[in-house]
């Protein structure tokens, strides 16, 4: 008897984690490096995500990451801890990753006094070609001094574009292209960007572009390495 519900539980685990198939990697330790490049494709940063802490419960999920960004001299710029959330069939990610928060770094960290607004973006974890995502935004701000520092970013107009082959330097993948416009205002600067990014399943993000309005390339960013 005690050998049957032994069986069942480990068929019962396996059902769960099939389930829970998601775009990211859930095994603690696991490291992602990825270079950001130029549109005269030369490299202006490193980040390294490395998985400190996976909670699972149920059907929801928190991935922790340690996040490091690396500047071309292979000098520390900030680190600080990010959770990704998955909730039943949904992924939400931080929506700061879309600021630059390297003016933000006080000391190699981000404060734990700047004030976040906005809501996270939302990610089915069995998209198809042609669905519209939900929009997102973020607004962050800190006060240094007499200095009043603030940014922000509109995620509008996503899509589900494809299903395609991506290769680059960390691996060949299956992913998702997810397409969608960015309006960012840092320090009363207003940007309008297009951004393209390629996910797969257990990875994460593989690539990624942004455009200028017009559609010209301004940098990308890829996976180099998964360990």
């Amino acid at each position: 008897m005690k050998k049957l519900l032994l069986i069942t539980a480990i068929i019962l685990c396996a059902i769960v984690l099939k389930a829970q198939e998601t775009f990211f990697p859930t095994k603690e330790g696991t490291v992602l490096v990825y270079k950001t490049f130029d549109k005269k494709d030369k490299l202006t940063n490193t980040v390294q995500y490395t998985i400190k802490h996976v909670n699972i419960s149920g059907s929801n999920m928190d991935v922790t990451y340690l996040c490091e960004s690396i500047d071309p001299k292979d000098k520390l710029v900030f680190k600080e801890e990010i959770t990704i959330h998955q909730k039943g069939d949904k992924l939400y990610l931080d929506m700061s990753n879309f600021i630059n928060k390297a003016a933000f770094q006080q000391n190699g960290e981000i404060p734990a006094n700047i004030e976040v607004t906005g809501n996270n973006m939302e990610i089915p974890l069995n998209p198809q070609p042609g669905d519209v995502l939900p929009d997102a935004s973020v607004a962050m701000a800190l006060k240094i001094g007499f200095i009043n520092m603030k940014v922000s970013a509109d995620v509008t107009n996503r899509k589900v574009e494809a299903i395609e082959d991506i290769t680059v330097k960390g691996g060949a993948f299956k992913c998702y292209k997810f397409s969608s416009d960015i309006n960012s205002v840092a320090m009363g600067i207003k940007v309008k960007a297009k951004s393209t990014e390629w996910y797969a399943k257990g990875i994460g993000t593989v690539k990624s572009e942004s455009c200028d309005k017009e559609g010209k390339l301004q940098s990308h960013t890829e996976l180099v390495e998964l360990r």
